[in-house]
């Protein structure tokens, strides 16, 4: 059995809250996307990954006829490929509404998304949104950041986090939904065990929550909600002054 729930907060500075997320049992579909740009630009790309992809999801759920415009990955499963699939689809979208209005131009959006088949999670991400998983107790990042830190640590790993702490451009990101044509989706898998838990959440929570403070209030809150309310909580007053949004999903015994 699956439960799940999220929570979003626009935060202590920002007006409106570009983050936007989506929990569909029924497909077995949980994604947070943050967006970015100005005139609520970041509000619109946002949602706008989360319908489309919803969308494909659903469309390709029992119809064997359904086109795949980007081909299949034959390394990925059929799940792979569908989530893969929608988040291509919801890049092209942005893409096509950024161009068609001024307001729009330069909009885009980070996505995290978990698709679920079973005992079988399929993890899709573009940007810095992050997706851990919760099992045995340990807490592991399943996600890789499409950020400057991410790429500048990966290239030299006797580099520390905390070298490029305060660099200007830490927080810079080099792969997002609609900031180009063509979009590189990191797609991985995972098989699930009964009370294992997922948490899908924005640069809001995890830029200011640390590993340990994750890993025990996700071990220690075993309702959903709970826990979603109770990690946005501690954000805010962490200090976190961006939008701050949660999804957690836990894997139950069936009742």
């Amino acid at each position: 059995m699956i439960r799940a729930s999220g929570v979003s907060d626009t935060g202590p500075v920002r007006k409106t809250n570009e983050d936007k997320f989506v929990t569909d049992f029924d497909l077995g579909l949980f994604a947070v996307a943050d967006g970015m740009g100005g005139h609520k630009a970041g509000e619109v790309a946002a949602q706008i990954a989360i319908e489309a992809i919803a969308g494909f999801i659903s469309r390709s759920a029992n119809d064997d006829d359904v086109t795949w415009p980007y081909g299949i990955d034959e390394t990925a499963s059929y799940e792979g490929n569908r989530l893969r699939t929608a988040i291509l689809l919801a890049n092209r979208k942005i893409v096509r509404v950024a161009e068609s209005s001024d307001d729009y131009g330069g909009m885009g959006t980070t996505i995290a998304g978990v698709l679920l088949a079973g005992s079988r999670a399929v993890i899709g991400s573009v940007g810095d949104s992050r997706v851990y998983l919760l099992t045995g107790g340990r807490l592991e990042q399943l996600t890789v950041d499409d950020s400057w830190a991410e790429t500048i640590l990966a290239q030299d790993p006797k580099l520390g986090p905390e070298q490029i702490a305060n660099h200007p451009m830490r927080n810079v990101l080099t792969n997002v939904l609609g900031g180009r044509q063509t979009v590189d989706v990191h797609v991985s898998e995972r098989t699930l065990s009964t009370g294992d838990v997922l948490l899908l959440c924005s640069d809001g929570l995890h830029g200011v929550l640390g590993r340990e403070t994750l890993e025990q209030t996700l071990a220690n809150t075993a309702d959903a909600e709970q826990a979603a309310r109770t990690l946005v909580e501690k954000a805010l007053g962490a200090g976190s002054r961006d939008n701050v949004t949660a999804l957690v999903v836990r894997c139950e015994e069936d009742t």
